[in-house]
């Protein structure tokens, strides 16, 4: 049988072999390899081609490179010399490299190996002298192939292969130093185990929730607010809206010369406080004042008196030191009604307060 014509047909009948999809990821069990093929024998050994097998055990070393150990036998006839028998077995390590990719079900690759080859011949006569041999030699081979994914469990590879077989004690042939032999195979390779365990993967973070954020930083998440562009300072409602905020005292006022609150003022207090407690962000200032009576110096400490006093009821009452400016005296220099400046006159209830002042 012609050599060329037989090789392409071991290796169209991979078209019989082709799994549904490639294998895409790294499958690193090991496996058993078997194979049957054709060993076309180098004509220096005067010898038939014949049929070979091989039995192997190898795995992905990578997603990549392979690495098989495999045992081969084949037993060829002389026609020239009936009288002599040869056979042949051997061991080799073989790396493969795969050409792998994703959609395909079958991979080409390249190989290269390095063995071990053992040669038996027995004849009963030559050259008139009856005699046997059993030599074993250094063997080397390249070749190509193709092999199938583990996708159906069992994959299939079919393989044509170059062995240099450097026996420099051949009987039937005792001028060579080396025989070339080409290899042509087809064989499976079986997975040991359960195949793995495909990775988990985990999902894309969920997209941020407008509940979650709050683009203008005004303490109102996006979802409930209706007005998104607020600015810093500015006091926000709860639709995250800046809303129009006055402190309406309706008049903290004083008893002559005193700096205590009295009942009207502490219920005034009480809502001005509440207002301050709804809008966190709010700043004040405290401000006392006094009427027109009296020394200018004795006005000035006490009015800071009166300032202290509503200073201190507000500090007490959860408002925050942090949120208050002052306390601050303001003495007789801002009057809200000008009376004459003496004594009962000058005696204007309006004048003896304490202000808050909306700072933001």
């Amino acid at each position: 049988m012609n050599k060329k014509i037989l090789t392409a047909a071991l290796l169209g009948g991979l078209a019989f072999a082709q799994a549904a999809s490639a294998q895409s990821s790294f499958d690193d069990r090991w496996y058993l390899t078997g194979s049957a093929g054709f060993n076309f024998q180098d004509s220096d050994r005067l010898t038939n081609d014949a049929p070979f097998v091989t039995l192997g055990l190898g795995k992905f070393v990578s997603p990549n490179w392979s690495l098989d150990f495999d045992l081969n036998y084949q037993n060829p006839n002389f026609d020239a010399n009936q009288d002599l028998n040869w056979s042949q077995y051997g061991a080799s390590v073989d790396a493969r490299y795969h050409f792998i990719q994703d959609g395909r079900g079958w991979n080409p690759y390249l190989l290269m190996g390095l063995g071990y080859q053992k040669s038996e011949e027995e004849y009963s006569r030559i050259n008139d002298r009856p005699g046997d041999r059993k030599d074993g030699n250094f063997a080397a081979k390249v070749g190509v192939g193709l092999q199938t994914t583990f996708e159906k469990r069992v994959a299939v590879r079919a393989e044509v292969a170059y062995r240099g077989d450097f026996d420099d004690k051949s009987i039937a042939a005792p001028d060579e130093s080396w025989f070339g032999d080409v290899l042509a195979s087809v064989g499976v390779v079986i997975p040991l185990g359960p195949p793995p365990a495909a990775p988990v993967v985990a999902p894309p973070p969920a997209a941020p929730s407008c509940a979650d954020l709050d683009d203008d930083g005004d303490g109102v998440n996006n979802c409930d607010d209706k007005c998104p562009d607020s600015q810093p300072g500015q006091t926000i409602g709860p639709d995250g809206c800046p809303v129009p905020v006055s402190i309406d005292l309706k008049g903290v006022n004083f008893d002559f010369d005193k700096s205590n609150l009295r009942p009207d003022a502490v219920a005034i207090l009480s809502e001005a406080t509440q207002i301050l407690v709804r809008y966190p962000d709010l700043r004040v200032e405290v401000a006392g004042h006094t009427d027109l009576c009296g020394k200018e110096d004795y006005n000035q400490k006490l009015s800071e008196r009166r300032a202290t006093t509503v200073y201190n009821y507000l500090t007490q009452n959860g408002v925050a030191a942090s949120r208050l400016t002052g306390p601050i005296g303001y003495g007789e220099s801002r009057p809200l009604e000008q009376t004459p400046q003496t004594f009962p006159a000058c005696k204007s209830e309006k004048n003896r307060r304490t202000e808050l002042n909306v700072q933001n």
